[in-house]
């Protein structure tokens, strides 16, 4: 619930008030009137083809407990009942709220932003914080779904954990401005929308754009190997560095009943975690996650005993079995060289397994590299181990598979011919590639003979 009186979030959005509505606050903001339930404050947000004004009068209709609007809605909606704000920019109004409730609550804030990695820190983050602790859904990490992220957060969070994406110059520093984070994290800097930026360089110095958005006094999380980070860093105060021989380190790693025990070294002191993950790249994500926590105040033992309550967001390294005995891995929200060689490892290194295939959709937006990254790719998935490749369209053939088809339901039926017992199965590719459908398909397949396990 959004706990600030109407006139207060009209000069908080820079909004006009032409219309009065109930007493009480509005539970959350929303950007979509299908989703009215009740209390919202919806937001009717101008897009290029459309304006979502038109459906505010609905809204309020379907019992929203106010509307913000542009200009062009003054007219229609006056006499309608509820709170009418009338704002030039509905999103940066939207934006303005969000930033007034964050400084209303008084929550510490931990943005998280990188190549690779940053939705499963972000995850981990979540879990292993003692307190009241609101964080990104899903993918609520841009200039519409992070500052949707912080209005949803009930009063009383102590603490937000916000993951930031990033797909051009200045949009991490404009999720600054909104969040005013105390603390960063940068997980890694890789070849990601480098189609976009124009190099790995210009990656770097895009995700850079958080060290400028931390308040003053602030923590900056990075890795030890910061890479093409490196040159943004220079002397920081506040700069804790996770990985080996850093601040945090991981500096014993052994199998455990329910999946990973770490000894964790920090300058305070040395803790054992036990996680519910055998990845050795989540092992690292949570190396980070636990620079954060201990930045945001929790100490390690307040941090080690919530790993169970671990859980990571859809798509991102499921693990599904399926009778008899095939693991399917569902790591298909995106991909990634960085991604691809992570995920690729840790299927090649499931030593129980007689035989490995890889699922892999193309990696977008890797700019004129692209055959190249492709090509090596499918090189480290044979050095890695993987027994089988199936590529899932014409670029993802630059994988050199075994085979090649041209959907993911073509794909779900080619698996079927030929998997057998014992197999593990990695789903990846980014998300345009669909590749969601190729596990959701297994399941069904499964279901329907009952060898779901």
């Amino acid at each position: 619930m959004i706990e600030m009186p109407a006139e207060r979030m009209a000069a908080a959005m820079g909004a006009e008030i032409i219309g009065r509505g109930p007493g009480g606050f509005p539970a959350l903001a929303s950007i979509d009137s299908r989703e009215i339930a009740g209390h919202e404050l919806f937001f009717g947000l101008i897009g290029a083809n459309d304006d979502g004004g038109r459906f505010a009068a609905k809204a309020l209709e379907d019992g929203a407990w106010g509307v913000v609007v542009g200009p062009d809605w003054k007219d229609e909606l006056s006499g309608a009942e509820g709170w009418i704000f009338v704002a030039d920019d509905p999103l940066l109004s939207l934006q303005m709220l969000a930033r007034a409730w964050r400084r209303e609550l008084g929550a510490t804030v931990i943005g998280i932003t990188g190549s690779v990695g940053k939705t499963s820190v972000k995850d981990i983050t979540r879990s292993l914080l003692p307190g009241t602790v609101h964080a990104s859904r899903e993918n609520f990490n841009t200039e519409i779904g992070l500052p949707l992220t912080i209005l949803a957060a009930p009063a009383g969070t102590e603490t937000l954990v916000l993951e930031m994406a990033m797909r051009g110059a200045g949009q991490i520093r404009e999720l600054t401005e909104i969040a005013e984070p105390d603390i960063g994290v940068i997980t890694n800097v890789g070849p990601v929308h480098v189609e976009l930026l124009g190099s790995i360089e210009a990656v770097a110095a895009a995700k850079a754009e958080l060290i400028g958005g931390i308040v003053p006094g602030g923590t900056l999380v990075v890795p030890v190997e910061a890479g093409y980070l490196e040159p943004h860093l220079g002397e920081l105060p506040g700069l804790v560095r996770f990985g080996s021989g850093g601040d945090i380190d991981a500096v014993e790693i052994r199998p455990a009943e329910r999946g990973t025990a770490v000894v964790v070294s920090t300058g305070a002191g040395t803790e054992e975690f036990e996680f519910p993950f055998t990845e050795s790249h989540n092992v690292t994500n949570a190396l980070a996650a636990i620079g954060a926590g201990l930045a945001s105040g929790a100490t390690l033992g307040e941090l080690s005993v919530r790993t169970s309550s671990i859980k990571f967001s859809a798509l991102r390294g499921e693990h599904i079995e399926l009778e008899p005995g095939v693991l399917v891995v569902n790591d298909c929200y995106n991909a990634n060289p960085l991604s691809m060689r992570a995920a690729l490892e840790y299927l090649g290194g499931l030593e129980d397994r007689p035989r490995k295939i890889a699922v892999l959709g193309l990696m977008a937006e890797l700019g004129p590299d692209q055959d190249r990254f492709h090509r090596e790719i499918g090189e480290f998935a044979r050095d890695s181990g993987i027994d089988l490749l199936i590529a899932v369209g014409p670029v993802a053939e630059g994988y050199g598979p075994d085979h090649t088809v041209d959907s993911p339901e073509a794909a779900a039926e080619l698996l079927g011919s030929l998997l057998s017992p014992g197999d593990a199965v990695l789903v990846k590719g980014s998300r345009s590639a669909g590749l969601e459908a190729v596990a959701a398909r297994l399941i069904v397949d499964a279901s329907d003979t009952g060898t779901v396990a």
